[in-house]
Formats: C-alpha cells, structure tokens, sequence
C-alpha cells in the first residue's frame, strides 16, 4: 500500500514558512498585498478566491478581490491590471483563470507586470524558467515538486512521464523535473503506447482533466505518483485524474485528491507573495 503524501500538512509548513516571512516584512514596515481579479461567475474560480483569500488571512498578507463582471470588457480589464502594476502597496498581481470567451487570456496575462506575476505566467518569468534563471515559479508544478522533495526519494536519474502538456501544469513541470535531472517523458492526448510510457515511470505526475485517467495497469510498482487533476465522479465527488484506490496498492507514494496538490498550489501562491514583496522592497 502506497505511502500518502499529505498536501494538508505539508501545504500548512510551507504556509507557516510564508507567515513567519510576512511577520518579517511587517516588522521592517512592508505589509505583503496580494490583489486577486476575477471575472464573471464562475463558481469554481469564485471558490478558489476564496481558498486564496482565507490563506492569505492565515499567513498575514493583505489580499484584495476584485470582482468584476462576466460583461467586463478586455479593455477595461487591461486598465485595471495597469492600476495594479503601478501601484507600489501591491506586491502580486493575480487574474483568475479562466477568463470568458470575449478576453484573450495571453493578453490579460502579458499585461501583468513581471515583478507581480505571482502565478509564474507572464513570458518573462516562463522564460527565465526555461534558462534555469530566478523567477517565479507557477505556483502548481512548484508544489508538485515540493512533494517529490518530501518523500525523500532522488528525482536525479529517474524516469519522469507528465501526461498532460498544458501551460500551466504540463509544460512547466517537465522543465522543473529536467532542472532536477530526471529524464522526462512529455505526453499528450497523441502520444503512442501510452500506457507503456505511463507504466515504466519511477516518477509520474497526472494533469490531464479526466477522471480515473490513470490505471492500475499504467502504474510502475514502486512509482511515485502525483495526481494534479480536480474532477467531479459520477457520485458528484472530487476526485483526481488517477484510479486512487487501485493505484495505491501499486505505488510507493501518491497524492491524494482532495488534500494533494491543490493545497500546495495555494502554499506556494503565499511562498510567491511574500518573496515579490521583499524583492520589491528591496529587502
């Protein structure tokens, strides 16, 4: 039976990492602010503010929302980005995903300033990650990472497969788990002999969208297993991308869903905030 790499305990170290930070900060004068825009109503996204919100309370960040309507224009969106940027008491700039159909998403993103972008998306911070540079990392693969780094078990020489090419998640992770020497395996919607791919992983991370995606069958004995997908089962429950249930009795260690990676994403999203007030004040 696989090992549990507990999101909820390790999200709330590095949570008290950030708050001890913010502490820091405070004594010195900079209170880190994080402002968070949302658009439309989206009840998913509007959950997700408000996990943000209440982390942001927890570790001693001043957060703002904005909340603007799904009939906002990408134009007024765009001044209210620039608003933020140019205003020095805010620290991290956040656009919540997805946007409606009417806004480019690239463009809303390329408007964040790059010393704000918290959530690691802007091409500026993309980039240096590409050239192994210091930036911010987008807060999902950077957590994944953190708990690969917590089961104590090498990535260096490991065989990586990451099923799942988004921007967000996919691509970046493959980059981080390059930078730490595994040899990754990128697949996608068109890869052959997935399942073969999936099966001879040491290391395997999910982010595909579909539930139960991952089977048993495509599980190495022994593998660590990282699940990033948030679903809903037939029975209406979250659940992730991997068969949780069977898995387990294969792997060595797997992340479970709901208590896995979200709440590593929303800890380093905190880690983000309080290192962009600090840079920014020159501390």
């Amino acid at each position: 039976m696989a090992h549990l790499i507990d999101g909820k305990t390790l999200a709330a170290e590095y949570k008290a990492k950030a708050a001890a930070a913010a502490a820091a900060l405070r004594e010195k004068g900079v209170a880190p602010r994080l402002a968070v825009i949302i658009v439309g109503e989206n009840p998913a996204s509007k959950t997700y503010v408000a996990g943000k919100a209440r982390d942001c309370a927890e570790c001693g960040i001043l957060s703002d929302v904005l909340a603007l309507p799904e009939t906002t224009g990408e134009a007024e969106l765009l001044s209210r980005i620039a608003a933020l940027n140019a205003d020095a008491a805010v620290h991290g700039v956040l656009v919540q995903l997805p946007l409606p159909a009417h806004i480019d998403e690239s463009r809303v993103i390329r408007a964040i300033a790059p010393e704000k972008d918290v959530d690691g998306f802007t091409p500026v911070n993309v980039g240096r990650m590409v050239l192994g540079e210091p930036c911010f990392l987008p807060c999902t693969p950077a957590g994944c990472i953190e708990m690969l780094r917590s089961t104590g078990q090498p990535l260096e020489g490991k065989d990586a497969v990451v099923v799942g090419r988004s921007n967000i998640v996919g691509k970046p992770m493959a980059l981080l788990l390059t930078a730490r020497n595994a040899t990754v395996t990128l697949c996608h919607s068109r890869t052959e002999n997935l399942r073969e791919k999936c099966a001879a992983a040491d290391i395997l991370v999910a982010a595909v969208g579909k539930a139960g995606f991952i089977t048993a069958d495509m599980v190495k004995p022994g593998a660590v297993v990282i699940d990033v997908g948030i679903n809903r089962g037939a029975d209406g429950k979250l659940c992730g991308d991997v068969d949780f249930a069977a898995a387990s009795e294969k792997a060595a260690y797997i992340t479970p869903v709901p208590g896995g990676v979200g709440l590593m994403t929303r800890a380093m999203l905190m880690q983000n905030t309080v290192r962009a007030a600090r840079l920014q004040s020159g501390l």
